[in-house]
């Protein structure tokens, strides 16, 4: 028999996994041409060529050991130098390799870093709306998530309540921006603000509060739209970061987290950073994936495709009423639900083969989520139906 943790963890299991895999069911029934399937964030942008040359290269080049074999658990040298000398180069920061630790995709990184920083009770601040498996990666570590409540006039973090909620127990505050699901960046004011806040608490209860960047959407942005980088604003900040999205590389599972030398107990946060990358069963970042990427760095994914879906499916729901935020990063709009149940709405909108996901999901009910890193004939198709189901609201 199953853990008592994880029975309740299959029975609570990601409804947006959950509506992936209705995708699949009605598929099979209706064909695919017929589902308009947004639910999960799968990258549908080809990777950048420089990607797959990448491969062949290192695959024709290098002996096999070199591509396959063990490292350090923090990932190849080499690896972790060139990645230091893109952030130092594109945001003024002064990394080395000692401040990288190569990690299995983003949540890797986030299960490293939990692993390190949480004692049992310790408190993990979030904003709502907020990427749900978030509160499965603090649970992990005995942790406790705390919820700070959504600012919908304009999805900016709530950081008067967020200072309500800083206790001595607070270890870390963990944000995401580009966020999902806004899509939403969070300004540099609310940045200077939020560490000013952290300061003033780090002083009030003599202990330390680790700022947490995670991001995987930094490079989709619109509209030159600036996204600050965290560690310019707040000397204990530690980022996550991932090329799921940046290189359309979801299933190899790659990214890094960056802990810079002013972050309190550096030393021992990174000893403890590779000591929980082997304990956790990673042991490291796949080898082949750490070479790709680092002769990827200055390599895009093309970022008008997903901006011409975001102009298509904002445009056309606004028009049939629809109150949504324009997304200024990410691949996602989070839509006021027309009827106060988000989760009857998507049971509706499921009925004309549209899955979305429900804003429970993300700690902000009332709203839902739409993907659209789909073909933009996937949306073309869908709008009639999106048209339909405001009618049917009203």
């Amino acid at each position: 028999m199953i853990s008592r943790e994880m029975r309740e963890q299959v029975e609570n299991s990601s409804l947006i996994r959950a509506m992936f895999e209705e995708g699949r069911r009605l598929a099979e029934i209706h064909g695919a041409e017929n589902v308009f399937d947004f639910s999960l964030g799968n990258p549908n942008v080809e990777p950048p060529v420089e990607v797959k040359q990448a491969i062949l290269e290192i695959l024709h080049v290098e002996n096999s050991s070199a591509i396959h074999g063990y490292m350090n658990n923090s990932g190849y040298e080499e690896v972790r130098s060139a990645i230091a000398e893109s952030i130092n180069g594109r945001f003024g920061t002064a990394f080395t390799q000692n401040n990288i630790v190569m990690t299995v995709g983003a949540a890797g990184g986030l299960n490293v870093l939990f692993k390190t920083l949480l004692n049992p009770k310790d408190e993990v601040i979030v904003f709502a709306p907020f990427f749900g498996e978030y509160r499965s990666y603090v649970r992990n570590y005995a942790g406790e998530l705390v919820v700070v409540s959504p600012n919908t006039v304009d999805f900016q973090p709530n950081l008067e309540e967020c200072q309500e909620k800083i206790t001595p127990r607070t270890k870390a505050v963990l944000i995401n921006s580009p966020n999902n699901p806004t899509g939403v960046v969070y300004s540099e004011e609310t940045i200077l603000r939020l560490a000013k806040i952290l300061n003033a608490k780090q002083k009030e209860f003599g202990s330390d509060i680790y700022l947490i960047s995670d991001e995987p959407y930094r490079e989709l942005a619109y509209d030159q739209v600036e996204v600050p980088y965290l560690t310019k604003y707040y000397a204990n900040t530690i980022v996550g970061y991932s090329f799921s999205k940046s290189l359309s590389l979801p299933g190899e599972r790659i990214g890094y987290l960056v802990i810079p030398d002013e972050v309190e107990d550096y030393e021992n946060i990174i000893s403890a950073a590779n000591i929980a990358t082997r304990i956790l069963g990673f042991v490291n970042a796949p080898s082949l994936f750490q070479r790709v990427v680092a002769k990827c760095l200055d390599a895009k994914v093309d970022l008008q495709a997903y901006n011409k879906n975001r102009e298509l499916l904002y445009g056309g729901l606004l028009s049939y009423g629809y109150q949504c935020i324009k997304p200024q990063g990410a691949f996602y709009l989070f839509v006021k639900s027309p009827i106060d149940d988000d989760v009857k709405f998507c049971s509706l909108a499921k009925q004309k083969n549209i899955l979305i996901v429900p804003g429970k999901s993300f700690g902000c009910p009332g709203y839902v989520r739409i993907a659209y890193c789909v073909a933009y004939q996937t949306i073309e198709r869908a709008l009639p139906g999106f048209k339909a189901l405001m009618e049917d609201a009203d």
